[in-house]
Parts: C-alpha cells; structure tokens; sequence
C-alpha cells in the first residue's frame, strides 16, 4: 500500500454529531460533486457487514484504532443500515395512501 492510499484508509471510530457513533473501515469518497467519508462496518454477531456514507460536516471526531480494536468497538455499537421500524412505517403508510386513506403529511415527523 503507497503512502497515499494509507494516509486515505483507515480502522477508526467515528463520531458524529446526534450523539451516534460508528466503528469500521473508513475511505474517502465523492459522490455528487461532493467530499463523503464512507465507512465499511465489518460483520460483527448476528448483523451483516454494511457500508454508510456520511457528510464530512457531520463529523464531531475520527478516531483512528487498529482493525482488532475497531472489530470489538463495532460489537457494541448497533450501526444499522435502516430500522425495521422505520420502513414498516413508511410501507403502511403507502398502503393508506394507495388505498384513499390519504393522510395529512404536514403532521408526518420526518
């Protein structure tokens, strides 16, 4: 690995602002014309391994670690790509809507 590529990829923790956190592999990245941190959260327990993209504006501290520290790091960090909770919500709120259940979305939290 050339000194260039070392310096762009390392195991680190991520701290983000809102209080979550986040433990893997991070890369930079662009997409849309725009500078990402992109993180490779390694499989871990029952979860499989998964990739988040975040802005580097959202970023309250990158905490670099070797691979062993950030693996038992991620253990206890609950990184999921997206909530069952969430996308059950918003798949039986497109049932309403298609059925004529037409809800007022000025009252919808997000």
């Amino acid at each position: 690995m050339d000194d260039k590529q070392e310096a762009n990829e390392m195991w680190a923790l991520v701290e983000l602002f809102g209080h979550n956190r986040v433990a893997g592999k991070v890369t930079e990245a662009e997409m849309g014309g725009g500078s990402l941190i992109r993180v490779d959260v390694p499989a871990v327990k029952d979860r499989d391994a998964l990739t988040k993209y975040y802005n580097v504006k959202a970023i309250y501290a990158l905490t670099p670690v070797d691979e062993a520290t950030c693996l038992e790091m991620a253990k206890s960090i609950d990184a999921a790509p997206i909530s069952s909770y969430s996308l059950d919500r918003e798949i039986d709120r497109r049932k309403r809507l298609g059925s004529g259940d037409a809800e007022d979305e000025s009252n919808m939290p997000f």
